[in-house]
């Protein structure tokens, strides 16, 4: 860790269920043993943690850790790219793995384990993270996202799983399937464009990924890189409830390349048009449209900078 950079921790108590909040203590001792001077943000409303980090830089601080789950850190990142876009140089990016599913910090090489997390924050390597930025629906002047932003299906999945008040986590999500799968939605006539490629047809699901994951389970994208500049796209073309289940489970092992209506691309350019609307789609689990039309979606490469751990996933496959 270099010596000048002040670190603020941005932490969601509501995460994980309200166990994020639970684990100040031991954050302050893990980072006291590590030899870290820090001060310690708790977020108490939806878009705090943007204002947090959009006013670090100018609080002196080099680096802030999103402390939370998906959501904290796509809040994080939004407020560090306001700093880069108010032409001053943003914070350097951290995370500890506090929430549910921590599926960004599964793709940009961070551990499981807060204890884990520490010490790759203690050690300090780093380097450039691509950041992605979707324009339209409800978002015209555009919303930067860290994993991954789906449209069709996953979405549908995920704002069904929201209603459930009692249930959480994956249990949450496979209820909100069941129902999904229940109601079946059609699948919307897509126009797909993507550096001078393109494709028009019925897709049941799209999912352009920067990182490898979403919903704890499911691997969208398990080569995707969240550093080579460019996002990878998963096509699903339309699709009966069988074939769906079949892709769902093939989604849990990331080995839907070999279902037969399922496409894999690459690109860091993509423009989503559905000429009689329809598009539900989601960044990072935040809604951006039920109903679009038109989406933007651009990869910045190395945009930000993260504290990570280089090399983690293909360690562990190795050793596998």
């Amino acid at each position: 860790m270099q010596k000048h950079d002040g670190i603020l921790i941005i932490l969601n108590p509501i995460a994980g269920k309200g166990k994020a909040g639970e684990r100040v203590p031991e954050i302050r001792r893990l980072m006291a043993a590590a030899g870290l001077d820090f001060e310690l943000a708790l977020t108490e409303r939806v878009g705090h943690a943007t204002e947090l980090a959009a006013s670090a830089g100018d609080r002196g601080f080099g680096l802030v850790v999103a402390a939370g789950g998906d959501g904290t850190v796509n809040e994080v990142v939004n407020g560090l790219m306001a700093t880069k876009s108010a032409g001053k140089a943003a914070p350097v990016l951290a995370a500890f793995s506090v929430g549910r599913g921590n599926d960004f910090a599964y793709g940009a090489d961070l551990p499981a384990t807060l204890e884990e997390c520490v010490s790759v924050l203690a050690r300090g390597e780093r380097r450039a993270m691509d950041v992605g930025i979707v324009r339209g629906g409800d978002y015209p002047d555009g919303k930067y996202f860290a994993n991954g932003l789906g449209v069709g299906f996953d979405t549908i999945v995920g704002l069904e799983a929201a209603k459930l008040k009692r249930v959480h986590g994956f249990m949450a999500y496979v209820l909100g399937a069941l129902k999904t799968f229940a109601l079946f939605p059609d699948a919307p006539l897509v126009r797909l464009a993507w550096d001078g490629q393109h494709v028009e047809q019925e897709c049941q699901q799209i999912s352009i990924m920067n990182g490898k994951r979403m919903g704890g389970t499911f691997f969208m994208a398990p080569n995707a890189e969240n550093h080579d500049g460019s996002f990878d796209l998963c096509v699903a073309e339309r699709l009966s409830r069988g074939e769906m289940v079949d892709l769902m489970i093939r989604y849990t092992k990331g080995t839907q390349a070999g279902h037969p209506k399922v496409k894999i691309y690459g690109g860091s350019r993509i423009v989503v048009e559905a000429p009689n609307r329809g598009l539900i789609v989601h960044a990072d689990g935040e809604t951006i449209c039920i109903d679009g039309e038109r989406l933007d979606v651009e990869c910045l490469a190395g945009a930000l900078t993260i504290v990570c751990n280089p090399g983690r996933v293909a360690r562990q496959k190795s050793k596998a």
